[in-house]
């Protein structure tokens, strides 16, 4: 199991690029990087994970927790290029709601009254 995360700073914004799978294993790797970002107010954040090809609760942890830190210091987190159980993970813990997430491709709705 493994994943690379790429960080591009460009004026006042930070372009994340994220690959492989996010688990107990591979999260603090994730943590760290993003832990690196130097949030200020009005940074735009954007993470590419279009190149995830699976995340467990872990993964969510981070996510949650990186979110409050941008947040905190008055800036945007943007997470773009999930695939459909990706997005489905994070509509089902609510994060959907409060997150600004783009699924990528075309939006699929899921009937969930089975």
């Amino acid at each position: 199991m493994n994943i690379t995360v790429e960080l591009l700073e460009e004026n006042m914004k930070v372009t994340g690029i994220i690959k492989g799978e996010i688990d107990a294993f591979t999260a603090p790797v994730l943590r760290e990087k993003l832990a690196e970002i130097n949030l200020s107010e009005d940074l735009q954040v954007e993470l590419d994970l279009s190149g995830v090809s699976y995340m467990d609760s872990t993964g969510l942890g981070v996510f949650v927790g990186f979110y409050k830190s941008v947040k905190a210091s008055n800036s945007h987190l943007e997470l773009t290029g999930l695939s459909s159980r990706l997005k489905r993970l994070f509509d089902i813990t609510g994060l959907g709601e409060i997150m600004d997430i783009q699924a990528a491709g075309k939006e699929v709705k899921i009937d969930e009254t089975v």
